[in-house]
């Protein structure tokens, strides 16, 4: 008899054990989110998760079990508890509404906000390219019009809906850039005006911890429900004006999909075999080349039209060539202490956010890790 079996069998029943009380949570998750949908709580509860983890952990350690294994396992069971807690749906914030249209409803991103206002109690339109004819109809009696279409067409579809559009409706749009939106909406529209922008793509499991970027328009007052419902899903409201929004998304989206791309196109050229630079890599190169594969798994048209929507954004790509540039110089003059000085000035305009996303990517390296067959 192999001298482990006894163990195992017990790790076994242990492991059972563990299952039964993931059971009984997701249970008390489910009453959770019963309660939190009468009563309009908000999925995601900042500060109810910080003490909550801050606690567990100091038993943990109390018990001479590693807090940080604690915390993986509580935070892994959170994210599945706000998947669970959204089968419950969402209180509706304001009963007075009767209808919602999303224009570009059948696209990914409405699909997604189609089906959170539809679990808040909504009643919820559609208005897509083939609809044109009967937008007079679809629209009429619309509280809320929300305009969910690629960049590109973003302007001309918000003039479009100029002759369909009455005082008391309220005017969103969902676009990743916003300056030019607001302005075209607030000048075809006397009613309430609000630019949206969710920072997450519609392959979401859960709105929650999710952040959504908000310019404020015209009337507020008349389009605070929409704000407050948003959270009610668990997103995260970050309010900016639109001109500093699209200068923040110059950085964030254009020059990151335009580098990542740059990547991509060099590697695909390369004499390497992708299976092979996977089977050699450990856990952070692997995350690296799956953040890579993972734009070109996605829509080539969405990322040509955030990369090209502003000339900022290719003068700062061509900023990025120069640095390139000048950073290869270094080697290729031997300059190995240049680029030591060069690489301390920006760990010294990362501050102390290196050693935070020191601690967050070796989190996330670890997950990846686990991930790996």
């Amino acid at each position: 008899m192999n001298p482990l079996e006894p163990i195992r069998e017990q790790i076994d029943l242990v492991d059972k054990q563990l299952i039964d009380l993931l059971e009984k949570r997701l249970s008390l998750v489910a009453e959770v989110g019963k309660i939190k949908q009468q009563y309009g709580l908000p999925i995601y509860a900042p500060d109810r998760e910080t003490t909550m983890i801050k606690a567990r952990r100091a038993e943990a350690e109390k018990k001479g079990i590693p807090a940080d294994l604690v915390e993986d396992i509580l935070r892994r069971v959170m994210r599945e508890s706000y998947i669970s807690e959204n089968k419950h749906g969402f209180k509706t914030i304001n009963s007075a509404i009767n209808k919602i249209v999303i224009v570009g409803g059948k696209g990914k991103l409405g699909q997604l906000f189609t089906g959170y206002f539809t679990r808040s109690g909504y009643q919820v339109e559609s208005l897509d390219q083939d609809d044109w004819q009967q937008a007079d109809s679809i629209i009429n009696g619309a509280d809320l019009v929300l305009i969910s279409v690629p960049i590109a067409k973003t302007l001309s579809v918000i003039e479009s809906l100029q002759p369909y559009l009455t005082e008391n409706m309220i005017l969103a749009d969902l676009t990743s850039v916003k300056a030019e939106p607001l302005a075209k909406m607030l000048e075809i529209h006397n009613g309430a005006v609000v630019g949206l922008h969710p920072m997450f793509g519609p392959d979401i499991a859960s709105f929650a911890k999710q952040v959504t970027a908000c310019c404020h328009g015209r009337f507020k007052d008349r389009y605070q429900w929409l704000l407050d419902q948003i959270q009610i899903w668990g997103a995260r409201i970050e309010e900016i004006d639109a001109k500093e929004h699209d200068n923040a998304m110059t950085y964030i989206q254009a020059l990151r999909h335009f580098s990542t791309f740059v990547s991509g196109v060099h590697l695909s050229q390369q004499p390497v075999k992708l299976e092979q630079l996977l089977a050699l890599s450990s856990p952070i190169y692997r995350l690296e080349l799956a953040m890579i594969g993972r734009l070109f798994a996605q829509d080539a048209r969405l990322y040509a039209d955030i990369i090209s929507d502003k000339p900022e954004n290719l003068a700062v790509a061509e900023s990025l060539q120069e640095n390139f540039d000048q950073c290869l110089a270094f080697f290729k003059n031997n300059d190995k202490q240049g680029f030591i000085d060069a690489f301390e000035q920006v760990h010294q305009w990362f501050g102390e956010y290196s050693e935070q996303f020191l601690r967050e990517s070796r989190n996330l390296l670890q997950q990846a890790n686990d991930l790996k067959s």
